[in-house]
């Protein structure tokens, strides 16, 4: 249920950005989750659809989801290597002294507003 969460505080940040801007409308957000966050996209997309409904600027405006692909950064061998392929385990040296640099994280990365 963390999703309603995070897009009320998306719509509050857009919304405060338009205020700021004297921006009229959004016409889409672009917002970039990572691939072994907890959030789940497709509830993102239906709160969205939900929430927008309530907004000043955002009533028209879709939402765009890109993937931020998740890194592992081994601390032994100082490689980088994706996660979901490798998990904890350094693929180069079998180190599990590692660390998830990328892929945990939600970003608005783009805002079309008018």
């Amino acid at each position: 249920m963390h999703e309603l969460g995070t897009v009320n505080y998306i719509i509050e940040t857009v919304e405060k950005i338009c205020k700021e801007q004297d921006l009229k409308e959004v016409a889409s957000v672009t917002i970039e989750i990572g691939e072994v966050s907890v959030i789940v996209p497709e509830f993102i997309l239906d709160y969205f659809e939900w929430a927008k409904k309530k907004t000043e600027f955002m009533k028209n405006c879709t939402m765009k989801i890109e993937t931020l692909h998740a890194v592992t950064f081994c601390q032994d061998c100082k490689k980088n290597y994706p996660t979901l392929e490798f998990g904890k385990e350094c693929p180069f040296c079998h180190s599990g002294n590692t660390f998830l640099v990328t892929g945990n994280e939600y970003n608005i990365r783009e805002i079309e507003a008018y």
